[in-house]
């Protein structure tokens, strides 16, 4: 699009809203640069020849009379090498870079590549001269950190027959194929591509999720699993450990690749991210835990609007490892400022205001980002398996779950973890409340479990959530007339409810043990806990004394089984259960005398 037709001038400007005129020739979603200064800026509204700008750089001081000028494309991330270990703001700008421009503030109208022009990598080719490709095929990789191999790939809407390919070190810019098209057109081929951020990358079709991702959270892959491209919602007031179960799952969820977007929150929270994730040491690889992600750092400073945009450049971002065959898993932390982003430009636009000021169309824009997740058949002849996972953080006001923004994403996920502060304030952390939260992949997932990890999974969950919720309805008995009213089953009932939650569901996520538990770890711990109160019942038939059953001195032992290390467990856990038959049938035949 010829420039010069789509220049404009101001004539308003609210807050991060600005309206120009002359715009008639623009589109819906082209990136503008506004006034003198080359403010970076989006068209969301469009009357007649008006144009409604959401700018994502700080307005003070614009007047009416300045240009604004369009670019003729929409909003775009670069996606190629040299995206791992970085960290970028809401709208794709390497935020290293920037402080080495101008300093620790960002200033206005600062124009900088999302890759580095400059750095040259080695890129290995894997077809050859007069192989036939299309859209999503890899011709070659790039060993990006230690730990990812970079598959670089043909651009959507690009087939035909390579002409030329080279192998070398190459900048992102530089050709290093040459495709020729069936009309005889010759591509050139680099190793980097752009993709709208508020379009979904294609894939060739949807695989049901039937994989858990396992995160070693006991509470999680236990009680509420994810699956492998679901999503899930941490629903949670202040200070009930939302941020703390997300940085869990970015460490040590089973993904290859982590991005994290941190959206409108607190820059001490991104700054503690910062300093901890290059020093994470990454379980699987050993190496630091950075040269598996990708962050995008939009803290609550920084202009509202570009909040709106940072989680559509992660989820863009994510869906580009995704095609490549990676399993991806994206943190978003927090949907809610991203929605009070949303409510804030809607009442500049002097739209109609939905449920709270919330506009209408908060619901379509939430599930349009939680549906491009999923597991996928990437694009290409061949295929990949590639799956994206979306966690989302959201934090109603006062813990209100009954607000709009966690209503409409209940909606839409799968999986509800819901943080409780009363928990929170009982130092039981991950605060998630058990009776509260649900996974609709349970059922799918259960098949996994039986068949990779024991047959009788699911029995073993499903008392273990028995025994839960019959806590909870003699808590209200216990609270009217004392625990010495309960029968003996009932006090054991309440005994082994109180030995899951301490024992089992409350993790410690600064242990050097505790922090992750493989699936086989928990399933042992938890059928030695389980085992205790089978045990128990068996003993009470035989007329045990209560009293003393509790009493035992290998139940200091199973409170402790946590904290084995996992080349210990099954010699560890074989021996404590043993130990626990033998003093269980010493108190039965006791009795018995």
């Amino acid at each position: 699009m010829n420039q010069e037709m789509s220049q404009g001038t101001i004539v308003k400007v609210s807050g991060p809203l600005v309206i120009a005129e002359g715009m008639r020739d623009a589109n819906m979603f082209d990136v503008v640069r506004v006034s003198e200064h080359r403010l970076i800026g989006e068209i969301i509204e469009m009357h007649g020849d008006k144009a409604s700008i959401q700018v994502y750089e700080e307005t003070a001081g614009l007047g009416p009379g300045e240009p604004v000028v369009s670019t003729g494309t929409p909003l775009s991330v670069e996606l190629g090498p040299g995206l791992i270990e970085r960290m970028f703001d809401g709208i794709q700008r390497p935020l290293e870079e920037m402080r080495e421009m101008v300093g620790s503030n960002i200033t206005r109208g600062i124009e900088v590549n999302a890759l580095d022009r400059e750095k040259k990598w080695k890129f290995e080719p894997t077809v050859q001269k007069g192989t036939q490709v299309s859209a999503g095929d890899i011709i070659g990789t790039v060993q990006e950190t230690i730990v990812i191999e970079h598959r670089v790939m043909i651009p959507y809407g690009l087939e035909g027959t390579v002409t030329e390919i080279y192998a070398g070190e190459f900048t992102v810019e530089d050709t290093v194929a040459k495709v020729e098209k069936a009309n005889g057109e010759i591509v050139d081929v680099k190793m980097m591509q752009k993709w709208p951020v508020r379009k979904g990358r294609y894939y060739k079709e949807k695989l049901s999720p039937d994989y858990p991702l396992v995160t070693g959270q006991r509470v999680i892959d236990t009680l509420f699993p994810l699956a492998k491209g679901g999503v899930a919602a941490v629903p949670g007031p202040f200070g009930s450990g939302k941020t703390v179960v997300q940085h869990q799952l970015a460490k040590w969820a089973d993904a290859d690749i982590v991005v994290y977007v941190g959206c409108g929150e607190r820059g001490n929270e991104m700054t503690d991210v910062l300093m901890e994730f290059p020093e994470l040491k990454d379980p699987k690889t050993g190496e630091s835990l950075m040269k598996r992600t990708v962050l995008i750092a939009n803290t609550s400073d920084m202009p509202v609007a570009a909040r709106e945009a940072s989680i559509y450049t992660g989820i863009t971002i994510a869906e580009y490892f995704r095609d490549m065959g990676y399993s991806v898993a994206l943190m978003a932390d927090s949907t809610s400022r991203w929605a009070e982003a949303l409510r804030e430009m809607s009442g500049r636009l002097e739209e109609m205001p939905g449920e709270e000021g919330y506009p209408a169309y908060l619901g379509s824009r939430l599930a349009q980002f939680y549906e491009r997740a999923g597991r996928v058949m990437s694009l290409g002849t061949e295929g990949r398996e590639g799956s994206l996972t979306a966690i989302g953080a959201v934090s109603p006001p006062g813990g209100d779950l009954s607000e709009p923004v966690t209503q409409a994403t209940l909606r839409i996920v799968k999986v509800f973890w819901g943080l409780d502060s009363s928990l929170a304030y009982r130092r039981h952390f991950p605060a998630i409340n058990w009776l509260l939260s649900y996974s609709l992949y349970q059922d799918r997932l259960g098949k996994w479990f039986t068949e990779n990890i024991a047959r009788d999974w699911s029995e073993l969950r499903t008392d273990v959530m028995r025994v839960l919720q019959e806590e909870s309805e003699l808590e209200e008995i216990v609270r009217l007339v004392g625990v010495d009213a309960l029968s003996p089953s009932d006090r054991l009932t309440l005994e082994a409810a109180k030995s899951v939650r301490e024992d089992y569901l409350h993790q410690n996520a600064f242990h050097d043990v505790d922090t992750y538990a493989s699936v086989h770890k928990q399933y042992k711990l938890l059928k030695l806990i389980m085992a205790f109160y089978y045990h128990g019942q068996k003993a009470l038939e035989a007329g045990a004394n209560i009293n003393e059953l509790f009493a035992l001195p290998v139940r200091e032992r199973i409170g402790r089984g946590k904290y084995t290390p996992e080349e210990q467990v099954d010699e560890a856990f074989v021996a404590i259960e043993k130990e626990l038959e033998q003093q269980v049938d010493a108190l039965v035949s006791k009795e018995g005398e």
